[in-house]
């Protein structure tokens, strides 16, 4: 069976989330990667919009979502990404990382991320 995934990377938006105070008053830069599992391929030869997913719409909720009302937990963060895009009738699975480049962590380190992949639960 073929199949494809359609991948978001490096969308960054500034967000207020976090379990300090602080972050969740001045915030910080997220950054999201999205990997959308697709196994209809019309759009491989159809070449039509409608037969594919729509990253653009996808991007902005996905943008919406970070720069919105905050949560604690990053983990959190990631479920609501993977529910949104989930919506979206051709993905049966996806995984999304976020990155928290500036998390407050006492240490010299590149960035704190979690990845998250789920599966469309069957009908």
């Amino acid at each position: 069976m073929s199949s494809m995934t359609i991948h978001i990377r490096g969308l960054e938006v500034r967000g207020n989330h976090g379990v300090l105070p602080e972050e969740r008053e001045n915030g910080q830069p997220f950054i999201i990667d999205v990997a959308m599992e697709v196994s209809d391929l019309t759009s491989c030869t159809s070449d039509d919009l409608n037969d594919t997913v729509d990253y653009g719409a996808v991007s902005d909720d996905v943008a919406a979502i970070v720069a919105g009302p905050p949560v604690d937990l990053i983990e959190r963060l990631a479920r609501l990404i993977s529910d949104r895009v989930l919506e979206e009738p051709l993905v049966e699975a996806v995984t999304v990382t976020v990155h928290k480049p500036e998390a407050p962590v006492a240490h010299v380190f590149d960035e704190v991320a979690v990845t998250l992949r789920v599966e469309r639960s069957p009908a």
